[in-house]
């Protein structure tokens, strides 16, 4: 019986992290993971897959051209799933690649099989081959991630009725979609097939959709994907979904009935915990699936840990890039130092959205006085250089201490632009900063000055009212 210092069952982000920082310790540590899940949902099913079919969209419809070279312009008339999954799969092979020798220079055990708890420190192997084995550790992380929640009102096929998951196999693009749920994943495989040309319904029980956003950017991305025929059901949930010979019939609790190709549910996401037996090892998911973690990612058992997606939000790739790192450290005993509260929210829609810190609602709410400041790309020669009009990036700020409270980016790049922000507010700068620093010109980046000079000119302004100075003397744009 082969025994380890830590033993990560998991392969995703959330465990490789943690197996390789155990590594780096010196320890003896060993990932479990199923033969076709290397890389874990992350890599084959999730986030890898999905943002490169988007990049494959962007590139194969010619969408983000077309303010230059008109609406008609197209680099492919004829988009096939075909188009979309060589891209896909060149780039997950890639990186599960990487993945394998990442864990092998680095001296950590990959064990294909599906794990499950014979005890609190032994764990059971089923392996590809039918043959058992059982191993033991001193330290147990576990970073199974989550599966599509499936209601069982509902009949998947993998088909013409999918999930998040079995979407990435549909074998052709469809002409008509329902998407059941305003999330994050809904809204980007909406945009998605909707920059196909596919006609998209979105259905989602809420009044809103993305209320952890900005509303001015949730409004534009909505007006966005509006402009290209996306239909938009709130406060409705489904009923039931029927299929027919000619198509799916996704029937609502008002009435409403809306036929389509294909209905996508994407309705939330369910831990895997029930397939670990975890109750062997003392331990109980919720009704999620999910697992109770403290500050150091230890679950009930202290020798036992949780990270990434099974312990629910914030649930992204790079958040459990984190928590796993910090649970080995903590494991051994290395200090980690503190966690920033400072961290990105990335949507990869069509067009793209990113945010870092507090929303205006927010700030309204706790009675936090702030000034904004927009840059919008069509005033960027960068965004004019692309074809990009729509979109804008904001800066919310303190108007006392002129510190930066938020920053909301929509459009190109708007998951990268957005850590520009999330530095400056890292380190403690101020608006004025921004204001001074001198930007690569033409970039999208010089908005940061644009936003920053707006927002102080419309404090200058206040102060020119009440006769007050505020001590700074910065130029205007």
């Amino acid at each position: 019986m082969d025994h380890y210092d830590l033993v990560v069952i998991g392969s995703g982000p959330a465990g490789q992290k943690a197996a390789i920082a155990a590594a780096k310790l010196g320890k003896n540590a060993a990932v479990v993971e199923r033969r076709d899940m290397v890389g874990g949902v992350c890599i084959n099913t999730g986030t890898v897959p999905s943002k490169t079919m988007r990049e494959a969209v962007l590139y194969l419809t010619g969408l983000s051209q077309r303010e230059l070279y008109g609406q008609s312009y197209r680099l492919k008339a004829d988009i096939t799933v075909s188009d979309l999954s060589a891209r896909t799969a060149h780039v997950v092979n890639k990186e599960i690649d990487v993945i394998q020798s990442q864990l092998t220079r680095n001296r950590v055990a990959l064990l294909i099989g599906s794990a499950k708890f014979t005890g609190p420190n032994e764990i059971s192997i089923d392996g590809p081959d039918g043959e058992r084995k059982v191993i033991t550790a001193d330290h147990i992380v576990i970073a199974v991630g989550t599966r599509p929640a499936r209601p069982s009102s509902v009949e998947f096929d993998g088909a013409t009725i999918v999930d998040s998951d079995q979407i990435l196999g549909m074998s052709h693009v469809p002409q008509s979609m329902v998407v059941v749920g305003a999330g994050v994943i809904g809204i980007e495989y909406a945009s998605m097939f909707a920059a196909l040309g596919t006609k998209v319904t979105v259905v989602e029980k809420r009044a809103n959709m993305l209320e952890f956003c900005d509303r001015e950017i949730v409004e534009a991305l909505q007006y966005q994907l509006r402009e290209r025929g996306v239909t938009f059901r709130f406060s409705e949930s489904v009923k039931t979904v029927e299929k027919h010979p000619g198509g799916t019939l996704t029937i609502l609790e008002s009435g409403k009935k809306i036929p389509a190709d294909t209905v996508l549910y994407s309705a939330g996401r369910q831990g895997v915990t029930d397939e670990l037996d975890v109750a062997k090892a003392g331990l109980q998911g919720n009704e999620r699936g999910r697992l109770d973690v403290n500050e150091n990612f230890q679950t009930e058992v202290a020798h036992i840990y949780a990270v990434g997606d099974v312990i629910g939000f914030p649930a992204l790739a790079a958040t459990s890039m984190e928590q796993g790192r910090r649970a080995a450290y903590h494991a051994f005993g290395e200090p980690a130092g503190d966690v920033d509260p400072i961290q990105p929210i990335g949507i990869y829609a069509i067009p793209e959205v990113s945010f870092v810190g507090k929303t205006e609602d927010e700030l309204t709410a706790e009675n936090v006085p702030f000034e904004v400041g927009v840059a919008r790309y069509r005033e960027l020669a960068r965004g004019a250089i692309m074809g990009d009009s729509y979109g804008m990036l904001k800066l919310l700020v303190h108007a006392t201490d002129r510190s930066l409270l938020g920053v909301h980016v929509f459009g190109s790049n708007a998951a990268e632009l957005v850590h520009i922000g999330q530095t400056v507010m890292g380190c403690g700068g101020t608006v004025d900063y921004l204001v001074g620093a001198v930007f690569n010109y033409p970039t999208l980046a010089e908005g940061y000055k644009v936003a920053a000079l707006d927002a102080v000119n419309k404090m200058r302004a206040i102060s020119r009212v009440t006769g007050a100075s505020n001590g700074h003397d910065l130029g205007a744009e």
